[in-house]
């Protein structure tokens, strides 16, 4: 069965913001090898839209090659998107989600057409629904060195106590962190 990564940027302070981090070269080929091995990734309708932005880079590329680098993988690594309010996408790697999060990624995960790659989600709210019904094998959490002050907990509405097992770490030059965790499907309710 293929795995199901949850990889997102997230400040000291535990907020969930793509814009909030210190992306650099190294952060950027960092994601750029992780888009390489996995063949699909699921977004909801907000992280969609912010991602958006890299296609504008495929027609006017920055002078950073990292980024650059990055926005071709983005660009083909096909997309997923949950929306109850978007009708159409125009990203040409992208489609709309046309049944409910759990039968899509249960489908996904048992299917051969990815062969061993993985599958990304890089929406929190994709990632809270993920995690309440079990089904994140891996989660990357990039940490940056960075108090946001204001932006949304990634972790929020959680009721239930998961433990996770630390399974590596990656330190990047300008201070991030990425730490990669496995759940122990060790659950409890907290009262």
């Amino acid at each position: 069965m293929r795995k199901l990564i949850a990889a997102i940027n997230m400040t000291l302070d535990g907020s969930y913001d793509h814009t909030a981090g210190i992306p650099d070269d190294e952060i950027h080929q960092h994601y750029t090898d992780l888009l390489s091995n996995a063949d699909t990734i699921l977004y909801g309708r907000k992280t969609y839209q912010l991602m958006e932005y890299w296609r504008t880079l495929l027609e006017n590329p920055s002078d950073k090659k990292s980024m650059n680098d990055f926005a071709i993988a983005i660009d083909k690594i096909p997309k997923i998107v949950f929306s109850h309010t978007l009708k159409n996408v125009e990203w040409e790697s992208a489609k709309l989600a046309n049944r409910d999060i759990e039968e899509e990624v249960l489908e996904l995960k048992q299917s051969r057409n990815g062969g061993s790659k993985d599958i990304l989600v890089g929406s929190r709210s994709l990632i809270i629904q993920l995690m309440k019904l079990n089904l994140i094998d891996e989660y990357q959490l990039c940490i940056h060195p960075v108090i946001a002050g204001t932006s949304l907990p990634l972790f929020e509405n959680i009721k239930d106590r998961t433990v996770l097992k630390l399974i590596k770490t990656k330190t990047f030059s300008g201070g991030a962190v990425t730490l990669y965790y496995e759940p122990t499907n060790e659950k409890a309710t907290n009262s």
